[in-house]
Formats: structure tokens, sequence, C-alpha cells
């Protein structure tokens, strides 16, 4: 099978939509409010929307940043040369057989295809024990807790030299 990352756009609307009623991602981030209308129109040079597919099939969903750029300012002040990942499987179907592990791992070549960024940061809920261990033998070392509006985070750190040594 071969997965592929490509560009997400307004035709994906509904995928997105129906993705972010599924239980499985409720659960890993419940108070996000994608806006999905707008930003699957927009395509800054700060980030990038990704749909996962797997032969041709979406699966999943990956956005990476630049956190010091981004609108928002949801990371606050974390310097530049940085990236930040929103990393999902939408399909509840494609779970646990090694998709997410390859769309990381995909995202992670993206990210560090560009010689300036250090460090690649993802923040999943403090509780989600499952995703800290992922993200754990993918080379990311745990920086600290962190409150992202109402949802206590583990933010994860993954420095370039770490993700070189794995590779």
């Amino acid at each position: 099978m071969s997965l592929r990352l490509r560009a997400a756009g307004p035709g994906d609307l509904a995928l997105l939509r129906r993705w972010d009623e599924q239980p499985h991602v409720i659960a890993s981030d419940p108070n996000s409010d994608w806006q999905w209308e707008t930003d699957l129109c927009r395509d800054p040079d700060l980030r990038e929307q990704l749909i996962a597919e797997l032969d041709g099939r979406p699966i999943g969903f990956i956005e990476i940043i630049d956190p010091a750029r981004e609108d928002s300012h949801y990371w606050g002040d974390v310097g530049e040369n940085l990236r930040a990942l929103d990393i999902w499987i939408g399909e509840p179907a494609y779970l646990s057989q090694g998709h997410g592990s390859e769309m990381l791992r995909q995202a992670l070549e993206r990210c560090f295809a560009d010689e300036e960024v250090r460090a690649v940061l993802i923040d999943p809920l403090a509780s989600n024990f499952r995703a800290h261990r992922f993200y754990r033998r993918h080379g990311f070392a745990p920086v600290g807790e962190r409150r992202f509006g109402p949802d206590l985070c583990l933010v994860h750190r993954l420095e370039r030299e770490a993700w070189r040594a794995s590779g």
C-alpha cells in the first residue's frame, strides 16, 4: 500500500467535518474549533494542510505550521526556526495499522527539508498516554505540560539531531 500526502483544499470540507465528528478525533482534541470553511481557502506560506491518502483513499490529516509566525499565536513566544504539527487519522478503520507512523515520517521529512528548522513541536493532551508513547517512539521528548485554552497538554519536541539519529 502506498501512502502519500497531498494539499487539502475546499473540496475536502465535507470529509474534514465528518472526521471532526469521529469519537476518536474528538477524544484527542475535544475543544478544537477548526475554521475549515476559511482555512481551506487560504494558503499562507507559514502553513501546510495535508490529506494523507492510502492508495488514493483519504485517511488522515496533517497541519504543519511555523509556530512563530502563525496568526493566533497559539504557541506563544517559541522562537524562530521551529515547526509544529497537528496529525490524526480520521477514518477509524485505519487506526493502529502503522499509517500514523508513515504520516508522521513524511511530515517530519517535510519539516526538516528546510535546513533552518531546528525542531518540531506537538501538543497531545496530557491525558493521552497512547499518543505520548507514539511520539516518544518517534524520537520526541516531553518538555512539559502547558494549557492551551481549556486543554492541558504535554508538549513534546523533536530536535533535528534526534530525528537524524532515528532515521
